[in-house]
């Protein structure tokens, strides 16, 4: 009753089987580099002038919109892995550029700046928050040092017990308080 076409179960023959990205043929190879080369030309069109003037001041630059499509698209996760995967080496080149391009309109005091604005912060806070911890401390040190005294209340010592003679003919020697002897 039903068309043997259409029945469940039995593969479609243009369908390519699912491969193991990792034995990859030519043409996904070169399908990568398109894209990379793509995103490469997309950022390395320059600025327009006339473009920029015409958004609100603090508007966001062409440039910063495409940069934030790509963060939205998780393309960035994608460079940042080529760059750092040791089987990817063959692209370290393109994202190498990409990359460079991604911060073109960037001067590297903003961007040293930026990286230690919130971390700079965090740092001397952080610094305060241990140097009063440690100041604490050493005041509970001080404060513990003066309450009890020089000696831990459990040590005895060694004593040798003069006219007793152990096995060996030699003088006894004791290794607990003598109070009890």
């Amino acid at each position: 009753a039903g068309d043997p076409q259409g029945a469940v179960g039995v593969p479609d023959s243009s369908v390519p089987p699912p491969q193991d990205w990792e034995q990859r043929q030519e043409e996904d190879t070169l399908l990568i580099e398109r894209i990379l080369l793509l995103v490469r030309n997309v950022l390395h069109v320059p600025p327009d002038p006339t473009e920029e003037q015409q958004g609100v001041d603090g508007d966001a630059s062409v440039h910063d919109r495409v940069l934030w499509a790509l963060h939205i698209s998780g393309m960035d996760d994608l460079l940042k892995f080529l760059a750092s995967a040791q089987v990817e080496q063959q692209w370290a080149l393109h994202v190498l550029e990409i990359i460079s391009l991604m911060f073109r309109d960037q001067s590297p005091e903003e961007l040293a700046a930026l990286g230690q604005g919130t971390a700079g912060a965090e740092h001397g806070e952080d610094t305060r928050e241990l140097e009063t911890l440690r100041q604490r401390e050493l005041a509970e040190k001080r404060a513990r040092a003066l309450q009890r005294p020089s000696r831990h209340s459990r040590f005895g010592g060694s004593y040798v017990l003069q006219g007793l003679k152990s096995i060996g003919d030699r003088d006894v020697v004791f290794h607990k308080g003598l109070h009890n002897v």
